[in-house]
């Protein structure tokens, strides 16, 4: 038997071991900060390492569907009819759903809300399926909005940012930082994109289920952080927690993407920090943000403001960032 005294001392040095450990883990792989008027690079760490960007993806399903809608082919008032296919989303293992069942009918309007409040997979995949008749057919489209858009290092494999049967993170969707400030900027800019991503809670199927499901959105920020109004959280065990957040104080907007932090709190507490730089960096002539986007200003890729990222280089903390 191991002698009291020694026991005690072996569990102190285990717990300052995870202590330490716990100090010097990575804040995040990436990050990225720009002024939603101009594209203009306020800060960047590692902003163009590549990895998954999870549920985040759904905000290039929503942009491919605001061009389908734009185009005519869809409106928000048309109906889904969920499909066998749509319905078996909602039993893979860990995903998020409102659980669609085979047969049920929505609008387009009602699944774009569970899609970016709740995260549904199965939402986000229904109307994939429906906008383009295939889900292949729909990803073969996010790929081609990506490519329009500047977004030189990004890879859609799916509408929602569910990982592959494999798990390997390479053969799923993914992106930088960098890429998808561009998209965050181009749905600020082109879509009505915070209708739906600055609603905290919404009921999903009220007055057509007998249980409606109640949605609480995942973006944490929202109501908490001054001018925090929108876009999209992301987890997955290969992605890390995701969160592509945009604030406006003053007339003036941000953007910040983090990717891959290592817990949802250090995410958060670091995207906040990042939002408060942000600010104070921004030049005194920027432009306010309703002046540009009713001039219709085109998305650019964020101007190298600062010395380009290393890629997958390591991870350095941000000046002032603290772990918490």
């Amino acid at each position: 038997m191991v002698p009291k005294h020694l026991f005690i001392a072996a569990l102190i040095a285990a717990a300052a071991s995870d202590t330490a450990s716990a100090r010097s883990a990575p804040l995040y792989k990436g990050a990225i900060a720009t002024d939603a008027s101009t594209g203009a690079v306020l800060y960047q760490e590692n902003a163009d390492a590549v990895s998954p960007p999870a549920s985040m993806t759904k905000l290039m399903t929503y942009a491919v569907l605001c061009d389908q809608i734009a185009k005519g082919s869809i409106s928000l008032d048309t109906p889904v009819t969920v499909t066998h296919e749509d319905a078996k989303v909602a039993m893979l293992k860990d995903s998020t759903a409102v659980w669609l069942k085979q047969g049920e009918v929505f609008p387009v309007e009602e699944l774009i809300y569970a899609m970016l409040i709740q995260s549904a997979n199965d939402a986000a995949y229904a109307l994939a399926h429906r906008a383009a008749g295939t889900v292949p057919a729909f990803v073969a489209m996010m790929n081609a909005k990506a490519r329009e858009l500047g977004m030189l290092h990004s890879t859609f494999r799916t509408p929602h940012g569910f990982p592959p049967p494999s798990r390997r993170p390479s053969e799923g969707d993914l992106t930088t930082p960098r890429d998808f400030s561009i998209l965050c900027r181009h749905l600020l800019l082109h879509t009505d994109i915070l209708k739906y991503t600055s609603v905290k809670t919404r009921t999903f199927g009220a007055g057509v289920r007998f249980q409606p499901v109640p949605m609480v959105n995942h973006n944490h920020l929202l109501g908490k952080i001054a001018g925090v109004d929108g876009l999209k959280t992301g987890f997955t065990s290969g992605a890390g927690f995701c969160l592509a957040a945009t604030a406006q104080r003053d007339g003036r907007r941000i953007i910040v993407v983090m990717m891959d932090s290592p817990d949802s709190r250090t995410r958060d507490l670091n995207v906040e920090e990042l939002i408060s730089q942000a600010f104070a960096l921004l030049p005194l002539d920027t432009k306010l943000f309703a002046q540009v986007q009713s001039g219709l200003a085109e998305p650019t890729r964020p101007s190298p403001a600062l010395p380009p990222a290393s890629g997958d280089g390591p991870v350095v903390r941000y000046p002032g960032a603290t772990a918490k």
